[in-house]
């Protein structure tokens, strides 16, 4: 009997379907294995990132403070008296630097206007003329008078007029 079961034409056909669906629930198995696999690795993937964004998160938030207390810091020191004028002094070499660049001409000219400057402030300071505020002039205010009496002047702009 067992023989005749061995010989039959279905026992054929069913020994290769058996060996198809055992082979076929393996590969499936290691799928299965390999999808676990890979969802564990991008959970913890996943989860390193977000601790490097709340990392970065944080460390942006402190600079971001820092940079507000910096900020506050510099304009309590452009708030001092002689910060103004030295930041008025920067800004006018600055502006000299770059019409100098722009503008071919003008080089020579203001060369030869600083040195005839420069020649009178040291003949100021050597006392053989009468002093000048410079720094008064070039922030356009007259040393005599302050804000708040300006309206005295003719123009009431803190200008006097040519005498």
């Amino acid at each position: 009997m067992i023989l005749e079961i061995v010989l039959h034409p279905f026992t054929w056909g069913l020994i290769p379907g058996l060996l198809l669906a055992a082979f076929a629930g393996l590969k499936v198995r290691q799928a299965q294995r390999e999808l676990q696999r890979f969802r564990r690795h991008l959970s913890e993937r996943l989860e390193l990132e977000a601790d490097s964004i709340q990392g970065l998160r944080a460390a942006k938030t402190g600079l971001e403070k820092e940079n507000e207390q910096l900020r506050m810091k510099v304009s309590q020191l452009n708030q001092e008296p002689g910060r103004q004028a030295q930041r008025q002094v920067e800004i006018l070499l600055r502006a000299e630097r770059r019409v100098l660049v722009a503008v071919p001409g003008f080089a020579a000219a203001w060369e030869d206007a600083k040195h005839a400057a420069q020649l009178e402030l040291e003949a100021e300071e050597a006392g053989h003329s009468m002093p000048r505020r410079v720094i008064s002039r070039l922030l356009g205010r007259h040393p005599s008078v302050s804000i708040e009496d300006s309206s005295a002047l003719p123009h009431g702009d803190g200008r006097r007029t040519p005498s």
